[in-house]
């Protein structure tokens, strides 16, 4: 497929993607996470489903029938999951809210779709918060350009939208990202870690200085960061199941996302960016 981002300069939006366009939406979905995702029995998932499959717990409304108490019921993997709109963006412009039950004809090509719209929506997400990095104004009009041309790519029929190649566009993307989080980490004081991919699994980081440092694809699961300074870290795809962030401070940590607070453990005292919000499962203060 040739690339979305051809060498023409593209027409500019208006303005940045809405927030609202980039947040799940599932009263304007039609379940498809859990009808085009598979799930493998895990610590995440209490049973095995294969892809294209309606979970066993999905109404005719299209809502959970245990959304209110997945972790519980051994579903954890579905509440911290975030398309980042992509389900409403699926259902309602790409097929036109016709949904997989009333058309059954089109299951199959929307539930193609979805993972493909999900990694766009994602990936539009990152380079919306590049862009809105003040110290990455270097930067700010190739990721601006990039920005468009993915959302414009968003709005394409299903055929070419199946036929997108997801990590060739990756591939385009993550160095401007990485130059923009170079830029934004400058600011930090002092020495930078580079602990970019690494296994801190279960690791001891209570109260260490992590400021500026680059977490990009960390293994961070069960690992105690109880008030660490997390100050400009780039967090982007980090993994942060049971992590415990009581008491850290990540006040303007970089691309950190709803579902990898969802996974952690956190407190009242636990300092968050201003545009997430604390989720529901964490404990008040120790």
């Amino acid at each position: 497929m040739p690339s979305p981002f051809p060498s023409r300069r593209l027409p500019v939006l208006s303005q940045k993607p809405s927030s609202a366009a980039l947040r799940a939406d599932c009263s304007r979905c039609f379940a498809l996470c859990c009808v085009a995702l598979p799930f493998a029995a895990s610590a995440d998932f209490a049973v095995d489903k294969p892809a294209g499959r309606p979970c066993h717990h999905l109404l005719g409304d299209f809502s959970c029938g245990i959304h209110a108490r997945l972790r519980e019921e051994g579903f954890a993997g579905c509440a911290v999951f975030d398309c980042f709109g992509a389900g409403q963006q699926v259902a309602q412009t790409t097929f036109g809210g016709r949904d997989w039950r009333r058309f059954p004809e089109l299951a199959r090509p929307m539930f193609a779709v979805f993972p493909v719209m999900r990694h766009l929506h994602e990936l539009l997400w990152y380079l919306t918060e590049a862009a809105a990095l003040p110290r990455a104004r270097p930067v700010h009009g190739a990721l601006r350009r990039r920005r468009d041309a993915v959302e414009q790519l968003t709005r394409a029929d299903a055929e070419t939208l199946s036929a997108v190649d997801v990590a060739a566009l990756r591939d385009e993307v993550n160095p401007l990202l990485l130059r923009a989080s170079e830029l934004a980490r400058a600011a930090a004081p002092g020495r930078r870690q580079n602990l970019r991919g690494a296994d801190l699994a279960g690791a001891d980081l209570r109260g260490a200085d992590l400021r500026g440092a680059s977490l990009r694809g960390a293994l961070l699961v069960a690992a105690d960061l109880s008030g660490a300074d997390l100050r400009l870290a780039d967090l982007t795809g980090a993994d942060l199941r049971g992590a415990d962030l009581c008491g850290a401070d990540l006040g303007d940590a970089l691309f950190l996302t709803r579902s990898q607070l969802a996974s952690a453990v956190g407190d009242t005292s636990t300092r968050l960016p201003a545009h997430l919000e604390r989720p529901p499962h964490w404990r008040p203060r120790r």
